[in-house]
């Protein structure tokens, strides 16, 4: 079997590259809104409408993957992210610029669960472990170095340039498609369910975003929500084996540990918007705050070789339980940082939360991996990446909204409690399930 070296690094390259779609912008948003006559609040859309299309679109590739293969569906995404960057970047006015980022973001949802489905499917033992490994700290490293990447693109040639990065993840696509299972269950896709967690999910996603959004967002989120949740929990007892099937929302393997990682990048989000804003509150520019996050970039490097010798060693289930304790350090370090104006704290912060992401991410794919078969693993992998990019909202989210009322400081105090809560979930579950394999024929 092929070594996932080469494929891995292009798998955490693309999940950089969806990362940085966030991290490289939001720097640039100022001289957008300038140039495009809108105002900040209005510009921060672009951030908001790619995340929600980012989260909702995620069950939706999982399952379709597990119908048709990961091929098809893997290279419609990352070509639908290339698309809606380039247009983005092109775009004469704002609404075209929002409508292509929920396009890029509607694409990029493919490379988080495929990406991990894609490692499940082709890989086992330490090699999974290494290709995980390799794709969290490849898309750490990236993560890192977004605000830097941005600063300095906006600096050279504006706005534009930065938002055009994910374009580069086209170059993927030829050895992708080479390695790509193409084969699937051949069912067909449940569309009402398919609509069903989109609107649920899109609720959820607007009602968390609307700390930093305004009331507008919040109403329409509890609308969304309050109208799709019932209606979905209807649709999968009805339906058991749809598009949400019963077997993985009641599996407590996937849920419990999904949701004690999302966590983690909750509090990387919280750090990759709080660092910039007390760095921008001491009148930094867009490029030097940046060079606060580079020394985390090394982290990134070495992440792979952490995750696969903690998961080799300790387990996938305990791996996240050591990075949710790690992200309360680097939360509170972070906040003190802040607080005393001292740059060396928000870099150890942003160090220590680039380690939690390197092990909490594929330690929580791994745990999902193996909670379920082999064809509901593109879904179950769906649903966990949804409440991990959920994470990712709530820590961008509180920060953005709080951070006006308590301040940067106060608002990353807050988010203790969200790995706190994960690791008491995680200390407080039964033991973990794992798939019976099939016999070999």
């Amino acid at each position: 079997m092929q070594s996932p070296g080469r494929s891995a690094a292009l798998l955490g390259l693309l999940f950089g590259l969806a990362g940085m779609s966030t991290s490289a912008v939001t720097v640039t948003l100022p001289e957008l809104a300038g140039d495009l006559h809108i105002t900040a609040s209005t510009a921060a859309w672009m951030i908001s409408g790619y995340t929600v299309a980012l989260a909702v679109a995620t069950p939706a590739h999982g399952r379709i993957a597990d119908m048709i293969g990961i091929r098809l569906p893997l290279t419609v995404g990352i070509g639908a992210m290339a698309l809606g960057a380039l247009v983005a970047a092109l775009a004469p006015s704002f609404p075209v610029l929002l409508v292509a980022r929920v396009v890029q973001g509607l694409g990029a949802a493919a490379v988080p669960v495929l990406a991990t489905a894609l490692v499940s499917a082709r890989w086992s033992g330490t090699d999974q472990g290494t290709a995980l490994g390799r794709i969290a700290g490849v898309a750490a490293t990236l993560g890192s170095l977004g605000p830097l990447v941005g600063g300095g693109l906006e600096a050279l040639g504006g706005w534009r340039w930065a938002v055009a990065l994910p374009v580069l993840g086209a170059l993927a696509i030829p050895p992708l498609w080479r390695v790509s299972p193409a084969g699937g269950t051949g069912e067909r896709i449940d569309g009402l369910g398919a609509a069903l967690v989109a609107l649920a999910a899109s609720g959820m996603v607007l009602l968390i975003q609307s700390p930093s959004s305004g009331v507008v967002t919040a109403a329409v989120g509890a609308t969304l929500l309050v109208i799709g949740a019932p209606l979905l929990a209807l649709r999968v007892r009805t339906r058991p084996h749809g598009f949400l099937p019963r077997e993985i929302v009641t599996n407590t393997t996937v849920l419990r540990n999904a949701f004690a990682a999302a966590a983690v990048p909750a509090s990387w989000f919280a750090l990759l918007l709080g660092v910039p804003l007390a760095a921008a509150s001491w009148g930094w520019t867009p490029f030097a705050t940046g060079t606060l996050l580079v020394p985390s970039a090394v982290i990134g490097f070495v992440s792979p070789a952490i995750a696969r010798t903690l998961l080799d060693r300790i387990g996938a289930r305990r791996s996240i339980a050591l990075a949710c304790p790690t992200a309360i350090v680097a939360l509170l370090v972070a906040a003190a940082g802040a607080l005393a104006q001292a740059p060396a704290l928000l870099v150890v912060a942003v160090m220590l939360v680039s380690a939690a992401f390197g092990v909490g991410q594929p330690a929580m794919i791994s745990s999902v991996g193996s909670a379920v078969a082999a064809g509901q693993r593109g879904v179950a992998l769906g649903i966990a990446t949804l409440l991990f990019l959920t994470g990712a909202s709530v820590g961008a989210a509180l920060v953005g909204g709080l951070a006006g009322t308590i301040g940067v400081p106060g608002a990353l105090c807050v988010l203790v409690a969200l790995p706190l809560a994960g690791l008491t979930v995680l200390l407080a579950g039964g033991p973990d399930r794992v798939a019976a394999e099939p016999a070999p024929a």
